[in-house]
This record gives C-alpha cells, structure tokens and sequence, in this order.
C-alpha cells in the first residue's frame, strides 16, 4: 500500500487548511496525522479508526477534524484557527485500531509542510 499526502502551505494564523491522504487501497484502514516540528519529535495529532472513531491530541481538539471518505479512499484532516505552533511537516501513517486506541503502523506517506505566520 502507498499512502499519498498532500495540501500543506502557508497560511496566516487564524487560517484554515485541509490536507487528504490518498491510499493506493480501497479498504478502510485506521490512519494517523502526525507531525513533526523542526528540532521536536515527531507527534500524533489525530487518527481515525476504520469506522468513525476519531482521538485527537489535547492542543488541537476543537480545531482539527479527522474524517474520510471511503468513496475516495481518503483521510482527511480539515485545521482552522491555525496557530504558529502548528508549524510542522505532516505525516500520514497507515495503522491499527486496537479497542478505542490508534497504534502507529509502518506505512508512511510523504511529509506536506505547513507553515503559519504569525
């Protein structure tokens, strides 16, 4: 499977972006948003089970949704109210969904930037 990720940009704080991860597969699998700030570790900021379960990390709950479309086997993560801090080059994995928790698998797309301006 390959994992195609897309829509990073700049944008103004405030601002909103949308980035898709489009799988080579058609079967609905978990996935993750990760994200990894330059001198940070990289950290999951959502991810959604293969039905509509959904976690988010603390700083972005409320500002970030994680949904998908399975027509177009695609996970989505719709950000507004963009902050600085979300400043980061973000990943999509693909992985497992064990009782109500996401588990980080080892397919990786690529890194789309985002970049905020304050």
């Amino acid at each position: 499977v390959q994992l195609q990720a897309s829509g990073g940009g700049l944008v103004q704080a405030g601002g909103s972006l949308r980035l898709s991860c489009t799988s080579s597969e058609s079967s609905a699998e978990a996935v993750g948003w990760h994200r990894q700030a330059p001198g940070k570790q990289r950290e999951l900021v959502a991810a959604i089970s293969p039905g509509t379960r959904t976690n988010y990390e603390g700083s972005v709950n409320g500002r970030f949704t994680i949904f998908r479309e399975n027509a177009q086997n695609t996970v989505y993560l719709r950000m507004t109210a963009l902050k600085p801090e979300d400043t980061a080059v973000y990943y999509c994995n693909q992985g497992d969904w064990l009782g109500t928790r996401y588990v980080e698998g080892t397919t990786w797309g690529q890194g789309t930037l985002v970049t905020v301006s304050s």
